[in-house]
């Protein structure tokens, strides 16, 4: 990653990576259920979710929820409620699929038949530190393009290495102050 942000936050600039604050930005294109795993529509929800596919099967295997078919069968049943172990467990499988899900729409949202992404990338904050030590920044807005798979497959795969590769061929679209940015406090895109 770039650098003149050497000892970040040493005179109290904040913000992310912006590597980091890709994967943030990916994830927040991701809806599902807004319910609590541990309400009952919340809890019913992701079991019909997730038992609905053999892909869900597949993604309580990854979670950890190792139960037997009966157990299985109460819960969708609504006669057992899973302990907090479980329901914690669940909840990260039903986001494990939704992402394994919806990761071909992001692509194909983010890739917009070719012609990319507008993506906003908003410095990082400043207000605390001394005016001698600010550098001068504003709010950038580039068209990305040709990397939105590379990063959407890393995000999916919580690949920090690949999310930082893919936000200097970011950064490479900003132009001459582009290690400015290489930390930043958000980025966005309407996609």
């Amino acid at each position: 990653m770039a650098g003149r942000w050497k000892d970040f936050g040493k005179y109290g600039a904040n913000g992310a990576p912006g590597g980091e604050a890709l994967g943030i930005a990916v994830e927040g294109m991701v809806r599902g259920i807004s319910l609590p795993v541990d309400s009952e529509r919340g809890l019913a929800a992701r079991l019909n979710y997730l038992t609905k596919s053999d892909a869900g099967y597949e993604a309580m295997d990854r979670a950890g929820v190792h139960v037997s078919p009966r157990t299985l069968m109460a819960w969708l049943a609504e006669e057992r409620i899973p302990n907090k172990a479980n329901l914690a467990r669940l909840d990260a499988a039903y986001w494990d699929l939704r992402r394994r899900n919806v990761a071909p729409d992001l692509k194909a949202r983010l890739n917009n038949n070719g012609r990319g992404t507008r993506v906003e990338i908003n410095p990082v904050n400043q207000d605390r530190v001394e005016q001698k030590y600010r550098r001068d920044l504003a709010p950038r807005s580039v068209n990305v393009r040709g990397v939105w798979d590379r990063a959407v497959d890393a995000w999916m795969d919580d690949d920090q290495d690949e999310l930082d590769a893919v936000w200097d061929e970011v950064l490479d679209l900003i132009g001459s102050d582009y290690d400015g940015y290489s930390h930043v406090s958000s980025i966005g895109w309407a996609a």
